[in-house]
This record gives C-alpha cells, sequence and structure tokens, in this order.
C-alpha cells in the first residue's frame, strides 16, 4: 500500500462546496441540536466509502442555518475525498464563517473500520469543549 502524502492530508479541506445559507434569528438563549445520521465521505488515500454520523449542536446569534442548504452541502461529502478530522473541522469552519454562532460543537461519530470507531468533535469558540467526565 502506498505512503500517506501531504496531498491525503490536505484532501478536501479547500474544495468547494455548496454554499451555507441562514434565516435571520427571532430568539435568543436556546441551543440547537441537528443529528445526520447518513454522512458519507471518501477516504482520500483508498478511496473506500466513510460513513457515521455528524451532529451539529449550536446556540445562535443573529442568524440561523437554513436546513435545505444545509443537506446540500452534506451532501457534497459524499464523492469527497477527505479524512475523518478534516471532515469535522471542515464543517464547523464553514458553519462559523456562515452563521457566526455564539457557540457550536460539531460531532462526528465513524462507523467501524478495521475494528476501530472514531469519534471526533470540534468547536467554536476554540477550546469550548466541555470536559467529559468517566
Amino acid at each position: 500500500m502506498r505512503e500517506y502524502t501531504d496531498q491525503h492530508a490536505r484532501s478536501g479541506i479547500g474544495t468547494p462546496l455548496p454554499r451555507l445559507e441562514c434565516f435571520k434569528n427571532q430568539f435568543r438563549n436556546y441551543e440547537i441540536t441537528i443529528s445526520i445520521p447518513e454522512f458519507t465521505s471518501v477516504c482520500p488515500r483508498t478511496g473506500l466509502p466513510d460513513f457515521g454520523m455528524i451532529t451539529i449542536r449550536y446556540i445562535p446569534d443573529q442568524w440561523c442555518i437554513e436546513l435545505k442548504s444545509l443537506k446540500n452541502y452534506i451532501l457534497a461529502y459524499r464523492n469527497l475525498g477527505i479524512f475523518y478530522e478534516n471532515a469535522v473541522n471542515r464543517i464547523l469552519r464553514d458553519f462559523v464563517k456562515a452563521s457566526k454562532p455564539i457557540r457550536v460543537v460539531v460531532s462526528g461519530e465513524f462507523n467501524v473500520r478495521g475494528g476501530m470507531k472514531s469519534m471526533i468533535e470540534a468547536s467554536y469558540p476554540s477550546g469550548s469543549l466541555k470536559k467529559k467526565t468517566k
């Protein structure tokens, strides 16, 4: 099997994707959770499909994400070569750029591959992940 390259590592990070649209928020001090149980992308090294669930938990400020545009955005990952970690962080980056929330956590729970399950979380503002207790 060929080695990982910088091209693999950067794959999908800068690829143009559909625009996330927003609508004006009418309320304050509430949280929205969006669950996307059928997320798919492609491993940039092997070309094999990856499957998982993406969860977006956010507190909107002035804007809320419009769900149809989010659906189209997420569907664009279906044929995109991108690592799990990059997908979760890119979704966070694009979500923040579009909606400018007070706080958001994007979680990816990916199906078992090679006997391992990956769970990735990224947050805005940076470092706002709550510490988990056992």
